[in-house]
């Protein structure tokens, strides 16, 4: 061990180095690859460099609130935890580790479909918290079988989870080329607990698609494993009403882009919107998230919320973010180097580090409180000229 593996870490840089160092090969590139050229897993990241804060003078920062309020329940940070998959491959417990790190903080986790923990111990490890605080969110990937769908919506719900987050952007899988060349392999005793349509230690079905090499294997394959996949025939007429039927949970949607989406949202009475790109593992050479946000807030005007994830590493970001509209933030891999680093208390870690980064951002920038974050602090070299346009 070197000099510098023993200093702690005080930048999301530092901890992502750590897991690179501790992880297997074969799960850092499952985390850390996109889709094609991943030129959106770079974008997400090289957008927020774009943007210049204007920071404002001689107002009082004594005191630094961080704290905001998403469906009436108090965040002391606006940052939680996004949906990743296989959790316990990264380290620690998991998704149990990852939950009671954010209750911790006084934030929240939205657990995977695809998680290595049962949606129950999950919230069983919460059982502690108090009835102020954020109840844990599921995400859901719809499958083609209404039974099994509404099988896990219903375990939810029944285990206390506050709200279900639909992803809408895999109706396939993007082309993940290294995971075509190389499949991840579960290992021995780490499965996929809450899809029981999938055999213990699998991956997912939907895998077998991606490395289909000519057209009809990919129909024959899809045809097999049909009830297990996610249903790509889903539509707006459909699937909220149907989810609506199931449950009493709140329901938001995990990746729209735009604001055409935005407004479908709306029309069909959803409760939120997460702008997502899954990471830049689905398609390819989209806008990053953080460039999408604007044209969604000036749409959902404050009648839901609107939440981003995709390529935050600094608490500079998540100011970024809530200057642009965004009501709160959320991590993925960067949870998981916390897990590598150190189980539960290398995510508390990572949390700590983006509070105490955005905290003197806000100080520095003059703003005392989330409210007081706008969007004309914002601003990016100009096209023409010297200088800055303000957005």
């Amino acid at each position: 061990m070197t000099n510098n593996d023993k200093l702690e870490p005080i930048t999301i840089s530092d901890v992502r180095e750590i897991a690179k160092k501790r992880l297997p090969r074969q799960v850092w590139d499952y985390y850390t690859t996109g889709a094609d050229e991943e030129r959106t897993v770079r974008r997400n990241e090289a957008a927020f460099q774009e943007l210049l804060i204007r920071p404002r003078a001689l107002r009082n920062v004594s005191n630094i609130d961080t704290a905001t309020t998403i469906f009436g329940k108090r965040y002391e940070i606006p940052i939680a935890i996004a949906p990743s998959a296989y959790q316990k491959l990264a380290g620690g417990n998991g998704e149990i580790d990852v939950a009671r790190a954010t209750s911790e903080l006084g934030t929240n986790v939205i657990l995977s479909s695809n998680a290595t923990t049962t949606l129950e111990d999950v919230a069983q490890a919460l059982s502690g918290r108090r009835p102020e605080d954020p109840a844990p969110w599921f995400q859901l990937y719809f499958l083609k079988s209404r039974d099994l769908t509404a099988g896990l919506v219903q375990r939810a719900e029944r285990a206390g989870y506050e709200a279900l987050v639909l992803t809408v952007d895999t109706p396939i899988l993007g082309n993940r080329l290294h995971e075509r060349r190389e499949p991840l392999q579960l290992p021995p005793g780490v499965a996929m607990a809450n899809a029981p349509a999938r055999r213990a230690g699998a991956i997912s079905k939907a895998g077998l698609l991606l490395r289909a090499k000519t057209a009809a294997e990919h129909r024959e394959l899809a045809k097999e494993h049909a009830d297990s996949l996610v249903d790509s025939s889903l539509d707006w007429a459909e699937v909220i009403p149907w989810l609506r039927s199931q449950t009493k949970m709140k329901i938001l949607l995990k990746g729209i882009l735009t604001a055409e989406d935005a407004e479908r949202s709306l029309d069909a009475g959803v409760d939120g919107i997460i702008v997502s790109n899954h990471g830049g593992r689905q398609l390819d050479g989209v806008s990053s998230t953080l460039e999408a946000l604007p044209e969604i807030v000036d749409v959902v005007r404050g009648k839901i919320p609107v939440i981003l994830d995709g390529g935050i590493s600094r608490g500079s970001d998540v100011f970024k973010a809530l200057a642009l509209g965004a009501d709160l933030c959320l991590i993925g891999r960067t949870a998981l180097w916390g897990l590598a680093w150190d189980g539960q208390k290398g995510v508390e870690g990572v949390l700590h580090i983006l509070e105490r980064e955005l905290a003197r951002t806000m100080a520095l920038a003059g703003t005392p409180s989330l409210v007081d974050i706008s969007r004309n602090m914002l601003g990016r070299a100009k096209r023409d000229g010297f200088g800055i346009a303000k957005l």
